[in-house]
């Protein structure tokens, strides 16, 4: 149902994880400031030109999320599974930024670089937060729910 309020918030979180499946979340730079590659969530574009290095955790780790949270636009009637799906969508989100860590650490030596993060490597943490939104919204409404059973 799109008239209430986790709907929107679900729907937020959708389209930033899209968004953020697209563009660079990082950056490697020499020492001396020589821009080196951007890192994306399926591969490593390097500044001559070749994408030989591929990071697929990171887009793995966005696409499940991004595909349960559309999942659970649909399932309003099933509240539990809902709020179950926010919470797991909410912990792989967190993996995502312990994967994006360790990429960028590896990554850096191989590189021999340094690793700068993009500002849209927030984008999964405002879907963390958009995702607690929503998983607050569905309680409420399970709790309403659960209130007008006991008033019967």
């Amino acid at each position: 149902m799109i008239q209430r309020i986790q709907t929107v918030y679900l729907m937020l979180a959708f389209a930033l994880c899209i968004i953020c499946m697209c563009v660079s979340i990082g950056h490697f730079y020499t020492t001396d400031g020589e821009h080196v590659g951007d890192l994306y969530n399926l591969w490593v574009h390097l500044a001559d030109g070749h994408r030989s290095l591929k990071p697929w955790a990171l887009f793995v780790l966005l696409l499940i999320p991004s595909t349960l949270i559309f999942l659970s636009i649909f399932m309003f009637r099933h509240r539990a599974i809902q709020m179950r799906m926010c919470v797991f969508n909410m912990i792989l989100l967190i993996g995502w930024y312990i994967c994006y860590g360790v990429f960028a650490y590896i990554l850096g030596g191989v590189l021999e670089s340094v690793f700068r993060p993009s500002p849209m490597a927030a984008i999964p943490f405002a879907c963390i937060v958009l995702l607690y939104l929503a998983f607050r919204g569905i309680l409420k409404d399970e709790m309403l729910v659960r209130s007008l059973d006991r008033l019967r």
